[in-house]
């Protein structure tokens, strides 16, 4: 949670690799998700419930 936090302030992508790790917790998915569309520049979307690169 707190490198998802520090992402949301500094613009720093956290990496799909990570993300996708995160996924499976659903408050961290909420967070993912508001993270993605704050941030389209990081090539991240979610498709269907799924992280996609």
């Amino acid at each position: 949670m707190q490198k998802l936090k520090v992402a949301s302030i500094s613009v720093q992508n956290p990496g799909f690799e990570f993300s996708k790790e995160c996924w499976d917790d659903p408050a961290l998915m909420l967070v993912i998700k508001k993270l993605l569309a704050r941030f389209p520049q990081w090539g991240i979307v979610c498709v269907d419930g799924v992280l996609v690169d």
